[in-house]
Protein backbone atom coordinates (compact mmCIF):
# COMPACT_ATOMS: atom_id res chain seq x y z
CA UNK A 1 0.00 0.00 0.00
CA UNK A 2 1.13 3.54 -0.80
CA UNK A 3 -0.40 6.74 0.44
CA UNK A 4 -1.09 9.32 -2.21
CA UNK A 5 1.88 11.66 -2.46
CA UNK A 6 0.83 12.96 -5.87
CA UNK A 7 -1.52 15.91 -5.39
CA UNK A 8 -2.57 15.65 -9.05
CA UNK A 9 -4.33 12.35 -8.36
CA UNK A 10 -7.85 12.99 -7.09
CA UNK A 11 -11.40 11.85 -7.91
CA UNK A 12 -12.44 13.07 -11.36
CA UNK A 13 -16.19 12.97 -10.68
CA UNK A 14 -18.27 14.08 -7.72
CA UNK A 15 -20.23 11.12 -6.35
CA UNK A 16 -23.05 10.78 -3.85
CA UNK A 17 -21.53 9.59 -0.58
CA UNK A 18 -17.99 10.22 -1.83
CA UNK A 19 -15.31 9.55 0.77
CA UNK A 20 -12.92 12.44 0.15
CA UNK A 21 -13.82 14.23 3.40
CA UNK A 22 -13.58 11.03 5.48
CA UNK A 23 -10.40 9.70 3.91
CA UNK A 24 -8.13 10.42 6.87
CA UNK A 25 -10.57 8.69 9.25
CA UNK A 26 -10.81 5.68 6.94
CA UNK A 27 -7.03 5.62 6.56
CA UNK A 28 -6.62 4.88 10.27
CA UNK A 29 -8.22 1.47 9.79
CA UNK A 30 -6.53 0.36 6.56
CA UNK A 31 -4.34 -2.73 7.18
CA UNK A 32 -0.63 -2.08 6.76
CA UNK A 33 -0.16 -5.12 4.53
CA UNK A 34 -2.40 -6.83 1.98
CA UNK A 35 -1.92 -8.46 -1.42
CA UNK A 36 -4.84 -7.13 -3.46
CA UNK A 37 -7.19 -4.24 -2.73
CA UNK A 38 -10.84 -4.92 -3.62
CA UNK A 39 -13.58 -2.28 -3.85
CA UNK A 40 -16.94 -3.62 -5.07
CA UNK A 41 -18.77 -0.24 -4.88
CA UNK A 42 -16.20 1.99 -6.56
CA UNK A 43 -18.14 5.18 -7.24
CA UNK A 44 -15.90 8.25 -7.30
CA UNK A 45 -12.87 6.22 -6.24
CA UNK A 46 -11.63 8.52 -3.47
CA UNK A 47 -10.21 5.74 -1.29
CA UNK A 48 -8.32 3.93 -4.06
CA UNK A 49 -6.95 7.22 -5.40
CA UNK A 50 -5.67 8.06 -1.92
CA UNK A 51 -4.15 4.68 -1.09
CA UNK A 52 -2.77 3.99 -4.59
CA UNK A 53 -2.36 0.23 -4.15
CA UNK A 54 -0.15 -1.52 -6.69
CA UNK A 55 -2.74 -4.27 -7.25
CA UNK A 56 -6.49 -3.68 -7.11
CA UNK A 57 -9.81 -5.00 -8.37
CA UNK A 58 -12.52 -2.34 -8.51
CA UNK A 59 -16.15 -2.80 -9.48
CA UNK A 60 -19.31 -0.78 -9.90
CA UNK A 61 -22.72 -1.73 -11.23
CA UNK A 62 -22.87 1.54 -13.16
CA UNK A 63 -21.69 0.80 -16.71
CA UNK A 64 -21.07 4.43 -17.63
CA UNK A 65 -18.82 4.92 -14.63
CA UNK A 66 -16.69 1.85 -15.33
CA UNK A 67 -16.47 2.79 -19.00
CA UNK A 68 -15.17 6.20 -17.93
CA UNK A 69 -12.38 4.69 -15.84
CA UNK A 70 -11.43 2.27 -18.61
CA UNK A 71 -11.21 5.16 -21.09
CA UNK A 72 -9.08 7.18 -18.66
CA UNK A 73 -6.72 4.21 -18.55
CA UNK A 74 -6.70 3.33 -22.26
CA UNK A 75 -7.37 6.55 -24.18
CA UNK A 76 -6.90 9.61 -21.98
CA UNK A 77 -5.64 11.95 -24.71
CA UNK A 78 -8.71 11.35 -26.87
CA UNK A 79 -10.91 11.89 -23.81
CA UNK A 80 -9.26 15.23 -23.02
CA UNK A 81 -9.71 16.32 -26.64
CA UNK A 82 -13.41 15.38 -26.62
CA UNK A 83 -14.03 17.14 -23.28
CA UNK A 84 -12.70 20.33 -24.86
CA UNK A 85 -15.62 20.36 -27.30
CA UNK A 86 -18.32 20.75 -24.65
CA UNK A 87 -20.18 24.00 -23.95
CA UNK A 88 -21.33 25.36 -20.60
CA UNK A 89 -24.89 26.32 -21.54
CA UNK A 90 -28.32 25.02 -20.57
CA UNK A 91 -29.41 24.25 -24.15
CA UNK A 92 -26.24 22.29 -24.85
CA UNK A 93 -26.42 20.51 -21.46
CA UNK A 94 -29.95 19.21 -22.09
CA UNK A 95 -29.00 18.14 -25.61
CA UNK A 96 -26.11 16.03 -24.24
CA UNK A 97 -28.19 14.75 -21.33
CA UNK A 98 -30.91 13.59 -23.75
CA UNK A 99 -28.53 11.38 -25.77
CA UNK A 100 -29.37 8.31 -23.71
CA UNK A 101 -33.10 8.72 -24.47
CA UNK A 102 -32.46 7.42 -28.00
CA UNK A 103 -30.98 3.93 -27.65
CA UNK A 104 -29.91 3.67 -31.29
CA UNK A 105 -28.18 7.04 -31.19
CA UNK A 106 -26.59 6.31 -27.81
CA UNK A 107 -25.21 2.98 -28.97
CA UNK A 108 -23.52 4.79 -31.86
CA UNK A 109 -21.38 6.80 -29.42
CA UNK A 110 -17.80 5.64 -28.93
CA UNK A 111 -16.54 4.69 -25.48
CA UNK A 112 -14.58 7.97 -25.43
CA UNK A 113 -17.71 10.00 -26.24
CA UNK A 114 -19.68 8.22 -23.52
CA UNK A 115 -16.93 8.86 -20.95
CA UNK A 116 -16.70 12.49 -22.02
CA UNK A 117 -20.47 12.87 -21.68
CA UNK A 118 -20.52 11.51 -18.13
CA UNK A 119 -17.67 13.77 -16.98
CA UNK A 120 -19.26 16.80 -18.67
CA UNK A 121 -22.68 16.16 -17.11
CA UNK A 122 -21.10 15.57 -13.69
CA UNK A 123 -19.17 18.84 -13.85
CA UNK A 124 -22.08 20.97 -15.06
CA UNK A 125 -25.20 19.41 -13.50
CA UNK A 126 -26.84 20.68 -10.32
CA UNK A 127 -24.67 19.95 -7.26
CA UNK A 128 -22.61 17.45 -9.26
CA UNK A 129 -25.33 14.92 -8.46
CA UNK A 130 -25.19 11.76 -10.55
CA UNK A 131 -28.76 10.51 -10.62
CA UNK A 132 -30.79 8.35 -12.98
CA UNK A 133 -34.52 7.70 -13.26
CA UNK A 134 -36.27 4.30 -13.17
CA UNK A 135 -35.26 3.71 -16.79
CA UNK A 136 -31.60 4.34 -16.01
CA UNK A 137 -31.55 7.75 -17.76
CA UNK A 138 -29.50 10.61 -16.33
CA UNK A 139 -32.01 13.17 -15.00
CA UNK A 140 -30.17 15.80 -12.90
CA UNK A 141 -30.85 19.39 -14.10
CA UNK A 142 -28.33 21.97 -15.32
CA UNK A 143 -26.23 23.53 -12.56
CA UNK A 144 -25.60 27.02 -13.98
CA UNK A 145 -21.97 27.24 -12.84
CA UNK A 146 -19.97 30.13 -14.28
CA UNK A 147 -16.71 28.31 -14.89
CA UNK A 148 -16.86 24.54 -14.25
CA UNK A 149 -13.60 22.61 -14.61
CA UNK A 150 -14.75 20.35 -17.45
CA UNK A 151 -11.31 19.57 -18.89
CA UNK A 152 -9.17 18.63 -15.90
CA UNK A 153 -6.27 17.38 -18.01
CA UNK A 154 -3.64 17.25 -15.26
CA UNK A 155 -5.76 15.03 -13.02
CA UNK A 156 -6.94 12.83 -15.89
CA UNK A 157 -3.36 12.21 -17.03
CA UNK A 158 -2.18 11.52 -13.47
CA UNK A 159 -4.93 8.96 -12.89
CA UNK A 160 -4.23 7.35 -16.28
CA UNK A 161 -0.53 7.02 -15.44
CA UNK A 162 -1.36 5.40 -12.09
CA UNK A 163 -3.78 2.94 -13.71
CA UNK A 164 -1.22 1.94 -16.34
CA UNK A 165 1.80 1.63 -14.05
CA UNK A 166 -0.05 -0.67 -11.66
CA UNK A 167 -2.20 -3.80 -11.82
CA UNK A 168 -5.70 -2.30 -11.70
CA UNK A 169 -8.62 -4.43 -12.91
CA UNK A 170 -12.04 -2.90 -13.64
CA UNK A 171 -15.24 -4.90 -13.34
CA UNK A 172 -18.87 -3.97 -13.91
CA UNK A 173 -21.54 -6.01 -12.17
CA UNK A 174 -22.99 -7.18 -8.89
CA UNK A 175 -20.92 -6.53 -5.77
CA UNK A 176 -20.95 -10.19 -4.75
CA UNK A 177 -19.70 -11.40 -8.12
CA UNK A 178 -16.88 -8.85 -7.95
CA UNK A 179 -15.44 -10.77 -4.99
CA UNK A 180 -15.64 -14.28 -6.44
CA UNK A 181 -11.86 -14.66 -6.65
CA UNK A 182 -10.87 -12.79 -3.48
CA UNK A 183 -8.02 -14.49 -1.61
CA UNK A 184 -7.14 -14.57 2.08
CA UNK A 185 -4.35 -11.99 1.94
CA UNK A 186 -6.58 -9.45 0.20
CA UNK A 187 -8.30 -6.44 1.76
CA UNK A 188 -11.87 -5.43 0.89
CA UNK A 189 -13.28 -1.92 1.30
CA UNK A 190 -17.07 -1.75 0.97
CA UNK A 191 -18.88 1.53 0.42
CA UNK A 192 -22.45 0.58 -0.56
CA UNK A 193 -25.38 2.96 -1.04
CA UNK A 194 -26.23 3.96 2.52
CA UNK A 195 -29.17 2.82 4.58
CA UNK A 196 -31.35 5.99 4.66
CA UNK A 197 -31.48 7.86 7.96
CA UNK A 198 -34.99 9.03 7.00
CA UNK A 199 -37.40 8.71 4.09
CA UNK A 200 -36.36 12.10 2.73
CA UNK A 201 -32.66 11.29 3.00
CA UNK A 202 -32.87 8.17 0.85
CA UNK A 203 -30.64 8.33 -2.20
CA UNK A 204 -29.82 5.20 -4.11
CA UNK A 205 -30.57 6.51 -7.60
CA UNK A 206 -27.01 6.45 -8.92
CA UNK A 207 -28.14 3.29 -10.66
CA UNK A 208 -31.62 2.05 -11.50
CA UNK A 209 -32.99 -0.49 -9.05
CA UNK A 210 -31.72 1.20 -5.92
CA UNK A 211 -30.32 -0.60 -2.88
CA UNK A 212 -32.90 -1.57 -0.27
CA UNK A 213 -32.59 -3.33 3.09
CA UNK A 214 -32.73 -6.77 1.48
CA UNK A 215 -29.58 -5.76 -0.41
CA UNK A 216 -28.06 -4.50 2.84
CA UNK A 217 -28.72 -7.93 4.37
CA UNK A 218 -27.20 -9.67 1.35
CA UNK A 219 -24.12 -7.51 1.76
CA UNK A 220 -23.89 -8.43 5.44
CA UNK A 221 -24.01 -12.13 4.56
CA UNK A 222 -21.16 -11.49 2.13
CA UNK A 223 -19.18 -9.86 4.94
CA UNK A 224 -19.80 -12.96 7.05
CA UNK A 225 -18.38 -15.09 4.23
CA UNK A 226 -15.29 -12.88 4.04
CA UNK A 227 -14.87 -13.09 7.79
CA UNK A 228 -15.16 -16.89 7.76
CA UNK A 229 -12.41 -17.01 5.13
CA UNK A 230 -10.15 -14.81 7.25
CA UNK A 231 -10.33 -11.91 4.78
CA UNK A 232 -10.18 -8.41 6.28
CA UNK A 233 -12.97 -6.00 5.34
CA UNK A 234 -13.82 -2.40 6.18
CA UNK A 235 -17.35 -1.15 5.49
CA UNK A 236 -18.86 2.34 5.48
CA UNK A 237 -22.55 3.04 6.07
CA UNK A 238 -24.95 5.35 7.86
CA UNK A 239 -25.26 4.92 11.62
CA UNK A 240 -28.87 3.75 11.62
CA UNK A 241 -30.18 1.36 14.24
CA UNK A 242 -30.75 -1.17 11.46
CA UNK A 243 -27.10 -1.14 10.37
CA UNK A 244 -25.72 -1.15 13.91
CA UNK A 245 -27.90 -4.13 14.80
CA UNK A 246 -27.04 -5.93 11.55
CA UNK A 247 -23.29 -5.68 12.19
CA UNK A 248 -23.36 -5.95 15.99
CA UNK A 249 -20.88 -8.84 15.95
CA UNK A 250 -18.19 -6.68 14.33
CA UNK A 251 -16.18 -3.65 15.44
CA UNK A 252 -18.18 -0.46 14.85
CA UNK A 253 -16.67 3.04 14.91
CA UNK A 254 -18.94 6.11 14.75
CA UNK A 255 -17.56 8.94 12.61
CA UNK A 256 -18.92 12.39 11.70
CA UNK A 257 -19.50 13.37 8.08
CA UNK A 258 -21.11 16.30 6.29
CA UNK A 259 -23.72 15.25 3.76
CA UNK A 260 -25.70 17.46 1.40
CA UNK A 261 -28.08 14.88 -0.10
CA UNK A 262 -31.47 15.48 1.47
CA UNK A 263 -34.64 16.93 -0.02
CA UNK A 264 -35.01 19.15 3.07
CA UNK A 265 -32.34 21.80 3.45
CA UNK A 266 -32.53 21.87 7.24
CA UNK A 267 -31.72 18.14 7.32
CA UNK A 268 -28.41 18.56 5.55
CA UNK A 269 -25.17 18.86 7.49
CA UNK A 270 -23.16 16.75 9.92
CA UNK A 271 -24.39 13.20 10.35
CA UNK A 272 -23.18 10.04 12.07
CA UNK A 273 -21.73 7.32 9.90
CA UNK A 274 -20.13 4.01 10.79
CA UNK A 275 -16.92 2.26 9.88
CA UNK A 276 -17.29 -1.47 10.45
CA UNK A 277 -14.42 -3.96 10.41
CA UNK A 278 -13.54 -7.55 11.35
CA UNK A 279 -9.97 -7.01 12.57
CA UNK A 280 -8.02 -5.10 15.22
Amino acid sequence: MRKNGNMSIAPIVKWVGGKRQLIHEIEKYIPQKYSTYYEPFFGGGAVLLHLLPTKAVVNDINEELINMYQVIKDNVEALIEDLGRHENSADYFYKIRALDRDNKLYKSLTSVQRASRIIYLNKTCYNGLFRVNRDGKFNTPFGRYKNPNIVNAITLKAISTYFNKNNITFRCGDFEAALNDVEKESFVYLDPPYDPVSDSASFTAYNRGGFDREEQKRLKFLCDKLNNKGIKFLLSNSATDFIKELYKDYKIKIVKAKRAVNSKGDKRGEVNEVLIRNYE
